[in-house]
């Protein structure tokens, strides 16, 4: 089966008034006249810059996508984005469970479940992070760190999980340069697409990015395989050409 793919990045704690209106911008430029529905092209913003991006991107192929969600619907939790409040900007997508949630805010496996349910119900499909450490992949656990992170997500979502997307992101591979060779990458790509696969009987349409240092130089490779749906790309989806790059490898792939 021939998924579309998603190539979506992940801007991190960066950004500027300026400098987003500049990337957007030259974004905007290299799409244009190239939208098609073989490959879906998001950006993950910090909050603060939400209703500039939703502006930026309005009438264009990018779609938005908020870093992280509230596991609340509101009240008195400071500093805390609802689904509700993403959703007033259009975001289409939001990134749960990434690595540095889990290691800088000690993110559990409940908790990304729960803010998975909360995008989900909100109508704003949840990017689930999962990978492993590089002692975790070194003792040779990735595949039982991995069944076990996108475990408590199906659990708590039931048959809504086939409404998501997966990123599987080598927590030792992410913004260290370091990359998982295509086969490394595949071969967890495979066991997330079997797990999900236990779950819903429409697995084949949920989308597996990769998501550890992808580049515009590793891109096509690792986009080849047959179970990598697409990208979840970091640093290089801070420089417009790398970025487009990358993109311009999916839509190769689907030509």
């Amino acid at each position: 089966m021939t998924r579309s793919k998603l190539i979506a990045g992940n801007w991190k704690m960066n950004g500027g008034l300026a400098a987003n209106d500049a990337l957007l911008g030259a974004l905007r430029a290299g799409l244009r006249g190239s939208g098609d529905a073989t490959c879906a092209v998001a950006v993950a913003v910090p909050a603060p810059y939400l209703a500039q991006a939703q502006s930026l991107v309005q009438g264009t192929a990018i779609q938005l996508a908020a870093q992280d969600v509230s596991q609340h619907d509101g009240g008195a939790y400071t500093g805390e984005v609802s689904a509700a409040m993403l959703r007033e900007f259009g975001t289409r997508y939001v990134l749960v469970g990434h690595s540095e949630r889990r290691q800088y805010h000690g993110e559990s496996d409940a908790l990304v479940a729960a803010k998975a349910q909360k995008a989900l119900a909100a109508g704003i499909t949840p990017i689930v992070c999962v990978g492993e450490t590089l002692d975790q992949r070194e003792a040779g656990q990735t595949m039982d760190v991995v069944r076990r992170q996108l475990a408590a997500v199906i659990h708590a979502n039931g048959h809504c999980i086939s409404e998501i997307v997966v990123a599987y992101e080598p927590v030792w591979a992410i913004g260290t340069g370091r990359t998982a060779s295509p086969a490394q990458a595949q071969e967890v790509h495979a066991v997330l697409r079997a797990q999900m696969a236990a779950a819903t009987q429409v697995a084949a349409r949920v989308p597996l990015l990769y998501g550890g240092s992808m580049n515009a130089a590793n891109a096509a490779e690792l986009l080849a395989q047959d179970d990598i749906d697409g990208g979840l790309v970091g640093g290089a989806s801070l420089k417009a050409q790398d970025f487009l790059q990358i993109i311009a490898a999916a839509r190769d792939l689907q030509a």
